[in-house]
């Protein structure tokens, strides 16, 4: 299912040493597009080591690709892709994995991925996620992490949520279970975005980019997010001021994380619930 680059290219996966193979996609578990546009920072030009078949993974009536028309002339067709690329953090090997989730044959994808992890000698898997949740934007954004073993998260980063969660299933979630299942450490962190907010919020992927940091001891770029968080920062405060029950509804919200009161297997579902009622499904980030 993937294709290795040629040796002696850019992407040459040759000469790789101890690598962490880190991966994000769109759409579900991606609140924000939290998790992409962290990733994105990281990549930008960055080789290509592996690519995987689009034609098995994506089904294209859901996931079209963009057709340019110029002057009336069919010119170009940009399908979508997933492929791994090679990023030098300080000492660091990184294997960037980010781009469309899947939409078909997702435990085959899984197989695949284990194996190119196997055959590239990668030491540890992270997955970077974001989902909605009941917190104020006047706050840090929270974090919330998966392991598969204990003390392998860094920080004070701390599994989570407590008790029993059943969601829907995201690929990201698929392939941590599968890397674990196959003797490869992992783990993943979980930005927490405020449910009210709709669009990118640049803040909740500049946390994810300090936590994957903190986790490699590296400290990564993030380019134009800090600015971007802090111009969204000023348009919410102003809304927020602009009416009381909005105030007032921010103000519960912060004295909720202020007693370091952390929802709720619960509260967490009923957010996820509102998300995809109010139009966060994968279908309507897509289009």
């Amino acid at each position: 299912m993937f294709e290795l680059a040629e040796p002696g290219s850019p992407g040459d996966p040759t000469g790789l040493t101890s690598p962490t193979l880190v991966a994000a996609f769109d759409g579900w578990v991606d609140a924000g597009s939290a998790a992409t546009s962290a990733l994105e920072q990281l990549v930008q030009d960055a080789p290509v080591v592996a690519r995987f078949d689009a034609d098995a993974l994506f089904d294209y009536r859901a996931r079209r690709p963009t057709l340019q028309i110029i002057d009336g002339r069919l010119a170009e067709l940009t399908w979508p892709e997933l492929s791994v690329r090679r990023v030098s953090a300080g000492e660091h090997d990184l294997l960037v994995l980010t781009g469309p989730e899947p939409d078909d044959r997702w435990r085959s994808f899984a197989t695949s991925m284990v194996a190119l992890a196997h055959r590239l000698d990668v030491v540890e898997w992270i997955s970077l996620g974001s989902i909605p949740a009941a917190v104020p934007h006047t706050r840090p954004v929270p974090i919330i992490g998966t392991t598969s073993e204990p003390g392998r998260l860094r920080g004070d980063v701390v599994p989570g949520p407590a008790g029993l969660l059943r969601v829907p299933a995201a690929a990201i979630s698929v392939l941590e279970m599968a890397m674990a299942g196959g003797g490869i450490p992992a783990v993943g962190y979980f930005a927490q975005v405020p449910h009210y907010v709709s669009g990118p919020y640049p803040a909740a992927a500049v946390e994810l980019l300090s936590a994957l940091g903190r986790h490699i001891g590296v400290i990564l770029p993030s380019g134009d997010l800090v600015d971007d968080a802090r111009q969204l920062r000023a348009r919410l405060d102003t809304a927020t001021a602009a009416e009381d029950s909005t105030r007032t509804y921010i103000e519960r919200l912060e004295a909720m994380v202020d007693e370091q009161r952390l929802p709720s297997g619960d509260d967490l579902i009923s957010e996820i619930e509102r998300f995809l009622r109010e139009g966060g499904t994968e279908d309507s980030q897509r289009n």
